[in-house]
């Protein structure tokens, strides 16, 4: 019995994209871009102690447009982040297995961190504009 040419099970040739899926790998990538930030943050408070020719350089980096896609990104992964993994912690309680809660509570999780991470740039721009 050989089991030449056989895909793998799963295979993404074969299953499509489900709710539950997209966000374990969205849960899993933002943990990562998490991580990524978090030595960027590190990196910020070297340029701080180290005067104020470092910190300009990271200063210069916010301030352009990838810098402010990086943060926005960030932002982003840090509140869909802390929403599902709330949402895991009510799991934990053996709660919200069945299909449509999990559906319910995964768009929760989505429409929750965008929601967040919207009013975090509308609470900021407006901090920044009436200083």
């Amino acid at each position: 019995m050989t089991s030449a040419n056989r895909p793998l099970s799963p295979h993404l040739q074969i299953y499509k994209p489900q709710l539950t899926s997209v966000l374990s790998v969205l849960h899993r990538g933002t943990g990562l871009a998490l991580s990524a930030g978090a030595v960027v943050f590190i990196l910020w408070l070297l340029a701080v102690a180290a005067g104020p020719n470092a910190y300009g350089g990271m200063e210069g980096f916010f301030a352009s447009a990838l810098g402010r896609l990086f943060l926005l990104g960030w932002t982003f992964s840090f509140f869909y982040h802390l929403a599902n993994g709330i949402r895991h912690l009510l799991w934990d309680t053996g709660r919200n297995f069945d299909l449509e809660s999990t559906y319910k509570t995964g768009w929760i999780v989505v429409w929750t961190s965008i929601g967040l991470t919207v009013f975090t740039y509308v609470f900021g721009l407006f901090h920044w504009l009436f200083q």
